[in-house]
């Protein structure tokens, strides 16, 4: 929630520009909210940077008001959506089983998921880094088929 569609569709055409005449050695993707990802889709060369949305919902469609589903988000011309980010977890409750429909969804809906993972510093500090990152990627990773994942 940090810029205005004008102030976002700036900074990506901003970035398009910078790499008009670049070929660099990664894929560049740009994660903007739901509000933007028509515009921005439609503003800059989709070939050169990928556009993701920020969330999508644990559900295909429905009476989820405010919620915006995988089928919603490839319909804008986004190829990715982040799934799993801390502030997700952390403010909305976002478990593994839900994260786990989520990735579902994206993959059913020709997304590609950009699954964040990660412990917060007092688990770091405890040591349980490695078994948090290990139980966020087996609930809700580890049942997908090698095409899917």
């Amino acid at each position: 929630m940090n810029t205005t569609l004008p102030e976002g569709l700036a900074l990506a055409q901003g970035l398009s520009e910078a790499l008009k005449e670049k070929r660099p050695n990664c894929e560049v993707i740009i994660g903007t909210p739901f509000t933007h990802l028509a515009g921005i889709a439609a503003g800059i060369d989709t070939a050169k940077i990928g556009i993701a949305a920020q969330n999508c919902a644990d559900k295909a469609k429905g009476a989820y008001t405010g919620e915006v589903s995988a089928a919603m988000i490839a319909a804008t011309g986004a190829k990715y959506v982040i799934i799993g980010h801390s502030e997700r977890r952390t403010y909305y409750h976002d478990t593994p089983e839900i994260l786990k429909e989520k990735v579902l969804l994206a993959l059913a809906n020709n997304l590609t998921p950009i699954f964040c993972i990660g412990e917060v510093l007092d688990e770091r500090k405890a040591g349980q880094h490695f078994d948090v990152v290990y139980d966020q990627i087996n609930r809700s990773l580890f049942e997908l088929s090698k095409e899917e994942f």
